[in-house]
């Protein structure tokens, strides 16, 4: 959201999208990624601009450092988090915090969980090298390290995303039908319909910060994940949630409403017509990015 003192040829409001997306992605947190950018726009206004040469790589690399102090702090808070971490979900559709990532090329929930492991300076040279395109010299300028030593550490992220990164299915009319079934299975009650989908080996993971009530482990197993999930959905306090599919993260997940407000999200992994992961977003303080101006 633009401020009021911010003038519309301003170079912060001309590469908002790629800050956000940066941001974004680095942290895996639209809350926290609009903080950084709010910082990001304090300091460029402060900032002697007679000598910025090139506003936006000045304006990229003040939004990485800010990002990667907050990620350096905000991996020791994970360290006592409550059950397990998953990435703050963001609409990819036309919508008001969509608008923001449109040409940031989103990642998928399942890759920003593997940038979870990957330690602060791999995951910001990987982001934008790999993700942005920017050079290995402008990098080497945004994280203050030697071009040679940016490009081992590209080289290092990028064999360490590999042998980690599953590939799945992404035939969209796959995803859009088995997502149909599966909202219906789910609707219905349906714990034999919910259980066909789900791939033998199915892993699901649900993230309700210590908020809401979530399962603080893995659960593993079609008879697992499908008897929880229908029995959250049978819950009182859940009676009258409706189920819409959303683009979300770039692919097609199913977000959970109550009264018109998202209260959850699934996303998840499809191979061979089968739900491989599941991961459950029911954090409330991590919905932000699924709510409609």
């Amino acid at each position: 959201m633009r401020t009021a003192a911010e003038p519309v040829d301003d170079p912060f409001t001309a590469h908002r999208r790629l800050l956000f997306g940066t941001a974004y992605q680095l942290l895996g947190s639209v809350a926290d990624a609009e903080d950084v950018l709010q910082d990001a726009w304090l300091a460029w206004n402060k900032a002697d601009r007679s000598g910025v040469a090139n506003a936006r790589a000045y304006l990229v690399r003040t939004v990485t450092n800010l990002a990667l102090n907050r990620l350096t702090s905000a991996r020791a808070t994970r360290e006592s988090y409550v059950g397990p971490w998953l990435p703050e979900p963001l609409l990819t559709e036309p919508d008001r915090a969509a608008e923001e990532a449109e040409a940031a090329e989103s990642v998928s929930t399942a890759m920003l969980v593997v940038l979870e492991t990957l330690s602060p300076v791999e995951r910001a040279v990987f982001v934008l090298r790999e993700v942005f395109g920017f050079s290995y010299a402008e990098i080497a300028g945004f994280v203050d390290r030697p071009e040679p030593s940016v490009r081992q550490v590209a080289h290092r992220a990028r064999e360490h995303v590999r042998t980690r990164r599953t590939r799945f299915d992404d035939d969209p009319e796959r995803r859009r039908a088995l997502t149909e079934r599966f909202m219906a299975a789910a609707s219905g009650g349906d714990i034999n319909a919910v259980m066909e989908l789900l791939a033998p080996d199915v892993t699901a993971w649900t993230d309700g910060g210590g908020k809401v009530t979530a399962a603080r482990r893995p659960l593993h197993g079609p008879d697992h994940v499908a008897r929880w999930l229908l029995g959250t959905l049978a819950k009182p306090v859940t009676a009258g949630v409706t189920l819409e599919a959303a683009t979300v993260n770039g692919e097609l997940a199913v977000i959970a409403a109550l009264g018109g407000e998202p209260i959850g999200v699934v996303t998840f992994d499809l191979l061979d017509d089968r739900v491989q992961n599941l991961r459950f977003q029911v954090n409330p303080d991590k919905l932000t990015g699924l709510r409609r101006a």
